[in-house]
């Protein structure tokens, strides 16, 4: 996660960044690393001390917190409590998401034995053209369990297919 500390009228002590590190370490592993960037901004006005975080997390997500107290303490404690909050609600989206993707999947039971030996369709747009003999497309039906070949005839405008009934079927 990429980290941008602003001071306005404040200088960034070495104090002052551990603290902020340690605030956003909690909220990161919430965020089980999906957060992006950070940028904090801190200011202060007289007595009064005001931290501004903004989390820039997955999918154009941007939590957003502000705190405000007499030391830099309490106000990066209350802006830090505000984003946790944004956090939680936007974790468990993504975990109702997860779960509504999932819920849309049904489970179909195995067809009984004696259907599996009826023949099968097989919707397709394409299929891999080979230019191959008809005798040559004849012989791999045979060998295969497919029941047909694609494959290309000398002419490039047509192609051909060849099909193999099962013994003892007619069509």
């Amino acid at each position: 996660m990429r980290l941008e500390i602003t001071g306005r009228h404040v200088d960034i002590t070495a104090q002052l960044r551990q603290l902020i590190n340690r605030r956003l370490s909690k909220l990161e592993r919430l965020l089980n690393d999906n957060a992006i960037s950070t940028q904090v901004i801190l200011s202060k006005e007289k007595y009064r001390h005001r931290s501004e975080i903004i989390i820039h997390a997955r999918g154009d997500n941007m939590l957003r917190g502000m705190g405000e107290g007499t030391s830099w303490q309490i106000a990066v404690r209350d802006a830090a409590a505000k984003i946790e909050q944004q956090a939680q609600t936007l974790k468990g989206k993504w975990k109702e998401r997860k779960r509504r993707g999932s819920a849309g999947v049904r489970t179909i039971p195995a067809p009984p034995p004696e259907a599996t030996k009826a023949p099968r369709i097989v919707r397709a747009t394409r299929y891999a053209v080979k230019p191959m003999s008809l005798e040559d497309a004849a012989m791999r039906v045979e060998a295969t369990s497919d029941s047909f070949v694609v494959s290309a005839t000398p002419t490039p405008t047509r192609s051909a297919s060849s099909t193999a009934a099962p013994m003892g079927t007619t069509d």
